[in-house]
């Protein structure tokens, strides 16, 4: 049986929320983060906001000049989740293979589901009416054999819009697209893929795989030429239990300033404190980790001798970690996790004197 893949991805989710509760902001320019003169960034804006140019991870500085008449609205992480779950919800109450990738999208496998249906787009039509009718929020949805193809196309009719590939449509869907669309082409692949004359993605499907694996290694090499032509047998992984709370964020586009790299995870140690405060757990482990524009994986840790669920503590820690990661590189995601969690009434003994006189920090 072939695979009936969906990609559903929330519209502007933040700044649509905001609309939402807020009706003397709708069809207005609403951007999501930094205050307008501060170092801050634009975590996301509405589509009144980027008809003037205004981006996710754009300088707040920037967007108020491209923009002045636009409402700079703080983050409300919290409210952001309970909406999420809500999403999430819906989901699960279609088929247990969903793997979110964030708050606002998440991949579902739906080759087998309760609406008894084997109808991609049925099934996404009946997902995207139902979070508007739930939450009041549009989303966008791309229906395909594969994940890779279903996650393209997700955002080809936004807002509001349904994208959907057949099987024997991949190749002709793919081939006219920029190959910085593929999955993991950051700068640095991108440029060496340009000075081979590869450029869209059908230059990619005309070449020989053994041209494509002597310029990137035969891994590499075969997972371009692979996924060029549509080819993407990754299946969809739900989610496990947790034995950490984590947050991250994936940049629209590579930041180099790590300043400004640092203003983007401080939304997220915020949502990872809330969670924190709401499961009423101290964690032990503070971990920092970005990915590059090249898909490297990089985190740096800190264990602690003792729980704890001081923010202040554990901002502090945060900052530590990411001043001792020098970053020097483009950086496309950061997150914080914490973990060895503990219920507080746990934590709430007294410490023995070999406790209070150990270096507090192990790494």
């Amino acid at each position: 049986m072939e695979r009936l893949i969906i990609h559903v991805d929330m519209d502007a989710f933040y700044a649509s929320v905001e609309q939402r509760d807020r009706p003397d902001l709708r069809d207005k320019p609403v951007i999501v983060g930094g205050a307008p003169h501060s170092r801050g960034v634009v975590a996301t804006c509405s589509y009144e906001a980027r008809k003037y140019g205004i981006h996710s991870a754009m300088s707040s500085r920037r967007a108020f000049a491209l923009c002045p008449q636009a409402t700079f609205v703080k983050p409300r992480f919290h409210v952001y989740r309970q909406v999420s779950q809500q999403v999430m919800a819906i989901f699960k109450s279609i088929t247990p293979l969903v793997e979110p990738l964030s708050l606002d999208e998440a991949y579902l496998d739906v080759t087998e589901n309760t609406l008894m249906s084997t109808s991609g787009p049925y099934i996404a039509r009946y997902i995207l009416g139902e979070i508007k009718r739930r939450t009041g929020l549009t989303a966008s949805a791309g229906v395909a054999p594969s994940k890779f193809v279903a996650k393209i196309a997700s955002g080809f009719n936004k807002p509001n819009g349904l994208t959907v590939v057949e099987a024997a449509d991949v190749k002709s869907f793919l081939a006219p697209l920029p190959i910085t669309t593929m999955h993991g082409v950051g700068k640095v692949t991108a440029q060496t893929l340009f000075k081979h004359d590869y450029h869209t993605i059908a230059d990619l499907q005309r070449a020989q795989p053994e041209q494509v694996k002597a310029i990137f290694g035969y891994d590499r090499g075969n997972q371009l030429y692979e996924l060029a032509h549509g080819r993407d047998f990754r299946p969809v992984v739900p989610t496990r239990e947790r034995k950490s709370i984590g947050s991250e964020t994936t940049f629209a586009f590579d930041l180099d300033d790590p300043e400004e790299v640092y203003e983007r995870v401080v939304p997220e140690i915020e949502d990872v404190l809330h969670q924190l405060d709401r499961r009423e757990l101290s964690c032990q482990t503070v971990t920092i980790k970005i990915k590059t524009s090249e898909f490297q994986a990089r985190s740096h840790q800190i264990k602690l001798n003792h729980p704890t669920h001081d923010h202040d503590e554990i901002k502090r820690l945060a900052r530590r970690l990411f001043d001792e990661m020098a970053i020097t590189e483009p950086v496309r995601l950061i997150g914080m996790t914490v973990s060895d969690l503990i219920t507080r009434t746990e934590t709430a003994r007294q410490l023995t004197f070999e406790e209070l006189t150990k270096p507090s920090l192990e790494e």
